[in-house]
């Protein structure tokens, strides 16, 4: 089991991106695993819209509730990870965090619970990057200093500039990771989504 993890701060657009990256490693899967992907939602609250949408669309969908997976939840995450690799066999298990998470506490815990290798996917927004990295500078850049891949989204809401900018400022976080723009509203093209999983040709 493959495993990814897709972080981003509060209304960045992951469920959005989320729905259209399940379909991909659905409709992309030659296994005979009868489960393609599994996605585990990390909800704040006692109940998951996200999860709702993303179960209305067809896909499995596991819950972790009233916490953070990388902090007061750690113990269930791992538990849960651990269970679905077991049970379910899937390809692929997505963990989407809430969007005050930080993603590489998730992938230490995992590693170190269980061994699991995880690659992180963080999702950015365009549209409120102004206002958002100095007010939340230390989550913004918990969240992207140790992505594989970080997703500029919104683009079509911000100017040319305004992208420029926000690259140079996340390139300054991560040195490292593959830095590309997306947006929701559109197809993502295939080859980003392989970008994203680390199976590029």
């Amino acid at each position: 089991m493959k495993v990814l993890i897709l972080g981003g701060f509060l209304g960045s657009g992951k469920t959005s991106l989320l729905m259209q990256l399940a379909r991909y490693m659905t409709d992309s899967s030659d296994s005979d695993s009868a489960y393609k992907v599994v996605i585990l939602e990390n909800e704040v609250g006692k109940e998951g819209i996200d999860d709702k949408l993303l179960r209305g669309n067809g896909f499995n969908v596991e819950n972790l509730f009233n916490g953070c997976a990388c902090c007061t939840l750690s113990g269930e995450l791992v538990a849960a990870a651990a269970g679905i690799a077991e049970s379910c066999h899937p390809d692929w298990l997505v963990i989407e965090t809430t969007g005050l998470a930080y993603p590489e506490l998730i992938q230490d815990n995992l590693a170190g619970g269980i061994g699991m290798y995880s690659r992180i996917c963080t999702v950015t927004d365009a549209s409120r990057w102004s206002r958002l990295r100095i007010p939340m500078h230390a989550l913004l850049e918990g969240q992207a200093e140790r992505a594989d891949i970080i997703l500029i989204n919104k683009t079509d809401l911000a100017s040319e500039d305004a992208l420029s900018q926000m690259e140079a400022e996340l390139r300054e976080m991560n040195q490292d990771a593959q830095i590309i723009r997306t947006s929701a509203l559109d197809k993502i093209d295939s080859r980003i989504w392989q970008k994203v999983l680390g199976v590029e040709e």
